[in-house]
């Protein structure tokens, strides 16, 4: 049974994890901590770490208030005493790490930040879970101390951009990050593989490519889509709009983190994707197409959203603002999962177009969850970044 602090459970990937999680890993027995079974190992336990920051929303923990097993605690990754207590007094075993700042252009226009969260807030995880699991083993030589494991979450980003007809992204694929953010995960990402080689801390990695689904805050791709188009606004769209992402339901991608939990090496390295290379218009016009079959099939929808051209029958596939392009902005990734494939078994399991329904879905079911995000700051950045249009 293990015994999970997952950092940044209460972001988009995290929470999503921590909901799979406790679905899949179900606690049998009522809670109780250490002291009042000493004989017995601890059941499964689950503590979410997370400081709250504005794309951390407690409100996507919800569901999992009241599991037998989770706890929430309010704290930064960076604060190591506080990481070394919760793992010595829970006697946890794992760390999964989503913890980031994870947004390419807040980390164009304030870099220093993801620097801090991104490279020292990982090393401190490390620090802590090297004083907590390896304490007695001493010196460089891998392995000694308890048995435990440190997963950490990384992207496809590190990997640089891709042409047209370059092959996709592998494990060993040379580090060549673009932005701020990107070369803060490529930092954190050889933190964690230097901790495994000098002092044998059990760590693995993941690099992932675009997630999406329920609980992402409305400043990525899709959900920001959604908020626009219920708004009856125009999605703007990066340039030509031709930029080329992966996308990976985080459904698979949290099924793809419980295999490497479960199963991956120590110090291996495992991308998971899901072989759906889009370009981003076409994302949105099957995002407006999603969207307007959910209002053909709910008339209900219409009196919720009535600014939405959907709610008159309209067609929402050519509601776009082309904007400025971002500084340095990727042309295309894409992630060759077959390592993590032939060694574990994963595919991911959820269509691209199935994915979009389900996400258009929750949003609509979910009203009370994003509405809130909408505050003035949201649009004030909104507006510094897109403009008015």
């Amino acid at each position: 049974m293990a015994r999970l602090l997952v950092t940044g459970g209460a972001g988009f990937i995290g929470a999503n994890f921590v909901h799979y999680w406790l679905d899949r890993h179900p606690n049998e027995r009522p809670e109780a901590r250490p002291q009042d079974r000493p004989q017995e190992r601890p059941q499964e336990r689950l503590v979410v770490l997370d400081a709250l920051t504005y794309a951390g929303n407690r409100a996507s923990l919800a569901p999992a208030a009241g599991r037998p097993g989770f706890r929430f605690v309010e704290g930064d990754v960076r604060d190591q005493p506080l990481v070394e207590r919760l793992l010595r007094e829970e006697e946890l075993d794992t760390v999964v790490h989503f913890a980031a700042e994870s947004h390419v252009d807040r980390s164009i226009s304030g870099p220093d930040v993801f620097l801090d969260v991104n490279v020292v807030g990982t090393h401190a995880l490390l620090k802590a879970a090297r004083a907590v699991w390896l304490a007695g083993a001493g010196g460089p030589t891998p392995g000694g101390g308890r048995p435990h494991r440190f997963h950490h979450v990384s992207t496809d980003e590190v990997y640089g951009s891709l042409g047209l007809a370059d092959p996709a992204f592998h494990e060993t694929t040379p580090y060549a990050p673009n932005s701020p953010y990107a070369a803060s995960k490529a930092a954190s990402d050889h933190l964690v593989r230097a901790y495994h080689h000098t002092y044998g801390l059990a760590t693995t990695i993941s690099n992932c490519s675009n997630n999406y689904g329920p609980y992402q805050f409305p400043e990525k791709l899709i959900p920001l889509a959604l908020v626009k188009l219920l708004g009856g606004e125009p999605v703007p769209v990066y340039g030509d709009g031709a930029n080329v992402r992966d996308w990976l339901h985080v459904e698979d991608h949290c099924r793809g983190i419980e295999l490497i939990l479960e199963r991956g090496q120590p110090g291996a390295v495992y991308n998971i994707g899901s072989d759906n290379e889009r370009p981003n218009l076409e994302v949105v016009r099957l995002l407006c197409g999603a969207l307007d079959e959910a209002f053909a099939a709910e008339p209900a929808l219409a009196r919720r959203f009535p600014a939405a051209l959907a709610a008159a029958g309209g067609f929402e596939g050519e509601r776009f603002a082309f904007v400025r392009d971002r500084p340095g902005h990727d042309r295309r990734y894409a992630i060759d999962a077959r390592r993590i494939r032939s060694e574990l078994g994963y595919r991911a399991r959820i269509g691209f177009e199935e994915g979009l329904r389900r996400t258009v879905r929750w949003y609509l079911d979910h009203e009370d969850w994003w509405r809130p995000l909408l505050g003035r700051d949201y649009r004030e950045w909104m507006r510094a970044q897109y403009g008015d249009g």
